[in-house]
């Protein structure tokens, strides 16, 4: 009986897991996309030197960073996944969510400042936090870059 039980709780945390983490991250994709349609106006490139056009702008670091927790549905479908081997297309969504978010925080950071581009993109990831070998709880992307405004 108790095993029934102890089966019960981890498909009802799989269901809910699977629901309210779909819903999450649809609502953050659409975020995502409404934002990036708001800020297409600062260009971010990775280029490591400004065009010509721009050499006598000034420069700023500006940064924007994120942390993404995973949901227990996709921790479960990873581990799944693990046993086999291939793509874990679980965390693929996860960390593209982190970097696009990370770039559209840089993007308001640039336009804060007046820039009109962002120069020289790098990003940093990480993970924050879960238990040793147990998942991956959550994911930090930092991007960063040069972004160059008009001289006044």
């Amino acid at each position: 009986m108790d095993v029934l039980i102890q089966l019960g709780v981890f498909l009802v945390l799989l269901a809910l897991g699977y629901f309210f983490g779909r819903s999450a991250e649809s609502r953050h994709y659409r975020s995502i996309r409404e934002r990036e349609d708001e800020l297409r106006r600062i260009v971010v490139i990775s280029q490591r030197l400004p065009p010509p056009s721009l050499l006598r702008h000034d420069a700023a670091l500006v940064c924007g960073n994120v942390v993404v927790s995973v949901d227990y549905f996709k921790t479960v479908a990873a581990a799944l996944r693990g046993l086999i081997g291939g793509n874990l297309t679980a965390y693929e969504s996860l960390l593209d969510r982190a970097r696009r978010e990370a770039i559209l925080r840089l993007q308001s950071a640039a336009a804060e400042l007046g820039a009109e581009v962002v120069i020289n993109l790098k990003f940093e990831t990480s993970r924050v936090s879960g238990t040793a070998g147990r998942g991956l709880g959550s994911v930090e992307v930092l991007a960063y870059g040069t972004a160059l405004t008009p001289r006044r």
